[in-house]
């Protein structure tokens, strides 16, 4: 693993004890340049998580606490007349940053949420008829109580397939949190966190993990996986050809984590569960938990034949 995401990692997994795999995947979402879901019932660690992300990278953040009364206008800007000028000034709103934590973002309503789509999607801005580009990084990690149903606004599929990949952070085994309670008995401990990484060697990380190679076999037996999910009867819709490219770019980060050049079909088994989860539903449980999905992908990759060679 490149030194400066090692430090990464190393201070992730010391700030929020026991989420070494949920780590790992908030690291490969940066490096695929998209965007992570971070979901699981309150007080398991999901904004402390992307909070010391944040801290551990020299690059401008923002927090933004999504509530029902959150407008449009509140995330992208507005513009007010300066009456020395006699013209209308554009004021900047939180999303004009590097790192956004958009915190419980399915608390707002749909027409804020929607608000996201384009600067997720195109890194640009719309407001008033003008366009303004968004500096890269430009990583939004949002986070969702998904077990709770009340004050809340499901997320469209348009939006949940903004996201290259989520995941679920779960409830700490007894020993874990007797580790979290020691950590914590002197205070907060993401107020700890130092700066490891620079804006310069992220983008230059992310750069090279878009220069990982996926052979062509890779890219059939990627497609071979969407297809074979998408004509299973237990999902109720198949993915998207973005959910596609989304399994591709994480399988090229697995391997740039791993140190290789080239993907292999493994990297893709191992990203193909994150990928998808949030993008489905199962047609005889819609209601079902993430990890139902989880199980119906892992038999789908299971009956999937892998390519003999990676390149």
């Amino acid at each position: 693993m490149h030194a400066g995401l090692q430090s990464v990692y190393d201070n992730l997994t010391s700030t929020v004890l026991g989420c070494e795999r949920a780590a790992e995947l908030l690291i490969t979402g940066l490096l695929t340049d998209g965007h992570v879901l971070i979901q699981g019932a309150p007080g398991m660690g999901k904004t402390c998580l992307a909070k010391a992300l944040a801290a551990s990278i020299n690059c401008p953040f923002k927090r933004i606490q999504f509530t029902p009364d959150l407008l449009p206008s509140d995330i992208l800007g507005y513009s007010i007349y300066d009456q020395s000028s006699a013209e209308f000034v554009f004021h900047r709103g939180p999303l004009f940053c590097n790192i956004i934590l958009a915190d419980e973002i399915n608390r707002t309503s749909p027409r804020t949420q929607s608000a996201l789509l384009e600067s997720m999607s195109e890194r640009q801005i719309s407001v008033d008829g003008m366009t303004y580009q968004l500096e890269r990084p430009f990583f939004v990690v949002a986070t969702e109580n998904h077990l709770s149903s009340a004050g809340v606004f499901p997320l469209p599929d348009s939006q949940l397939d903004r996201f290259v990949l989520s995941f679920e952070m779960d409830a700490p085994d007894v020993a874990t949190q007797t580790r979290i309670l020691a950590l914590h008995a002197d205070g907060d401990p993401a107020l700890n966190v130092r700066e490891v990484m620079s804006r310069d060697d992220l983008v230059q990380c992310q750069k090279e993990t878009g220069e990982v190679l996926v052979s062509e076999n890779i890219r059939e037996y990627i497609a071979r996986v969407c297809q074979a999910t998408g004509k299973s009867r237990k999902f109720a819709v198949g993915p998207s050809s973005r959910a596609t490219i989304a399994i591709m770019r994480a399988a090229r980060a697995q391997a740039y984590l791993d140190g290789r050049d080239s993907v292999y079909p493994d990297d893709v088994k191992r990203v193909v569960p994150y990928c998808l989860r949030h993008r489905l539903a199962a047609k005889a449980r819609p209601g079902q938990a993430m990890s139902h999905i989880e199980s119906l992908l892992q038999e789908i990759l299971d009956e999937t034949a892998v390519p003999t060679k990676a390149c």
